[in-house]
């Protein structure tokens, strides 16, 4: 019985070899600029921080104001302190976990980045 033939220049090993390298890549510069954009979220929290007491509206507003503060603060030392490949498992849990949620959110993100290329 004849053995199979096994090519060693095999395209579509190649072909994972190099998305695997570029991925890791991708990977890579986002984990460079995990920083910045954790110090920018930082930096909007701060601010709304600041100006959430002087709000109109009144108390509701002051202190959903004061909760999204909170809360992109808390999204700052995530960024900061998780790596992609993590973060990528966490999105993964939560769109196993909630797909409803999940389809709901990237149907509105399709839709407002749909709308911010179609404007002339």
């Amino acid at each position: 019985m004849p053995t199979p033939h096994t090519d060693p220049f095999d395209v579509s090993d190649v072909s994972k070899g190099k998305a695997a390298e570029m991925g890791q890549r991708v990977a890579d510069k986002i984990d460079e600029k995990r920083g910045a954009a954790a110090s920018g979220l930082e930096s909007a929290a701060g601010a709304l921080r600041e100006r959430a007491d002087t709000l109109p509206g009144g108390e509701r507003v002051v202190n959903a104001a004061h909760a999204t503060a909170n809360a992109v603060g808390v999204a700052a030392d995530y960024v900061r302190e998780t790596d992609v490949k993590a973060m990528m498992t966490d999105v993964q849990r939560l769109v196993k976990n909630n797909p409803g949620v999940a389809l709901l959110t990237a149907a509105a993100l399709g839709f407002l980045i749909a709308r911010t290329f179609s404007r002339d």
